[in-house]
């Protein structure tokens, strides 16, 4: 009887870079290879993957449908977090990572695998990430990067493989491509090559999910976005599942320009990069959620989440999802999101969302206390007494 050859879950696009890994891993770890792939709204040809899979004698090929469970779990906690990375990048690469290595090591369990191996370069921020995620889950699994152990050391090396082993080279991959892409249901985001040289302006072909703000509609565009307990839940009053509602924030916001950001960011291993990311929902969530709080929310409790923002968004950035850290801060984020209720209506024009109106049924905010006219209701003799006691701070 054959002996039972060693499992490795890969995580597969189907695409060129990974097949030529599933491949690397057959000849070099002599194993069956699982092709993983989790769907969490980023382009996705499954017909392909399948067939990619299969011509390499892949049997095991799991595509899982990770929608709703991306956003309401992952994509959902960080609005209420307010996450920004050095201030604009909603982080969405960094968002998808911990997701896709939690639902690998599942598998990995489920077929008694000794090893998990994902396509992530050597230069960048992903590998750690997933393999941060792979550890929290699998504290014992072997983590296989080729890309740090290889020695194909460039693309033509690559095609040189993917040839030798009749591994199918797409027309776009036969040279230098222009630019790497990575996407999901929350962002794209655009890296390398022509966007290498910080100088130059990033040309408008590599823009995938919003239009230019001088292309878009001469007529501003209207929406309505519903919160129930700190999350959306409604578009124009229509109620919709986590990742419809991305979706059709996505396209509200892509045909009207926004949601662009062109980011030189400091990586985790520290190197500096530039990246074009598109976040077209995710910006009117942000801008939204922050508008809702403002009326439902008490002082102490939104300066307490300011606060503690930056770190937030770098642990995440960094690929600290499922740390005690960020664990902790998720709490103080969440602490009253009870509260947060009710509508934003926004107007989105040529790049541009203005917040037009919020509306809640909570008395957080007091019509009565903020107006000009004469109330009863804010003793303003109180403010001379308020002043003298801060005024000593001063001297501290």
């Amino acid at each position: 009887m054959p002996k039972k050859k060693n499992k490795i879950v890969l995580a597969y696009s189907g695409g060129l870079d990974t097949s030529i890994i599933l491949k690397w891993l057959q000849e070099n770890y002599n194993s069956e290879i699982i092709a993983y792939t989790a769907d969490i709204g980023q382009e996705i040809n499954k017909s392909k993957i399948i067939k990619n899979a299969k011509r390499l004698g892949v049997k095991n090929i799991i595509i899982e449908d990770l929608k709703n469970t991306f956003v309401k779990d992952y994509v959902y906690p960080m609005i209420r977090g307010h996450a920004l990375y050095e201030g604009v990048y909603l982080l969405g690469t960094s968002i998808a990572r911990p997701l896709i290595a939690k639902r690998q090591i599942a598998v990995a369990k489920k077929f008694k695998a000794f090893a998990v191996s994902h396509g992530s370069t050597g230069k960048g921020n992903d590998q750690v990430r997933f393999e941060l995620g792979y550890y929290y889950f699998g504290p014992k699994i072997k983590v296989i990067a080729p890309w740090r152990i290889w020695k194909l050391k460039s693309r033509t090396d690559l095609i040189k493989y993917a040839k030798k082993h009749n591994i199918p080279i797409p027309k776009d991959k036969k040279g230098a491509p222009p630019f790497s892409v990575d996407d999901n249901l929350y962002h794209t985001s655009t890296e390398g090559k022509v966007l290498e040289d910080p100088r130059k302006q990033a040309p408008e072909y590599i823009f995938q999910r919003t239009v230019s703000p001088e292309r878009a509609p001469s007529k501003p565009s209207y929406v309505n976005i519903g919160f129930k307990k700190g999350d959306p839940i409604s578009v124009n009053n229509k109620k919709l599942s986590p990742a419809k509602l991305l979706q059709k924030l996505n396209l509200i916001a892509g045909k009207n320009g926004v949601g662009r950001v062109d980011l030189v960011e400091n990586r985790f291993i520290g190197i500096k990069s530039r990246g074009v990311y598109e976040t077209p929902g995710g910006t009117l969530l942000m801008i939204a959620h922050r508008a809702i709080e403002s009326v439902t929310l008490d002082k102490k409790t939104m300066h307490e989440k300011d606060e503690i923002m930056p770190k937030y968004a770098e642990l995440i950035y960094n690929g600290f999802w499922y740390s005690k850290a960020r664990f902790k801060m998720q709490k103080i984020v969440d602490k009253n999101k009870s509260k947060v209720n009710g509508q934003v209506k926004l107007k989105l024009y040529k790049g541009n969302t203005t917040i037009m109106s919020r509306t809640s049924s909570s008395k957080a905010y007091s019509i009565k206390k903020v107006s000009f006219e004469e109330n009863k209701s804010f003793k303003k003799k109180n403010v001379e007494k308020f002043i003298n006691l801060n005024k000593n701070k001063l001297l501290k």
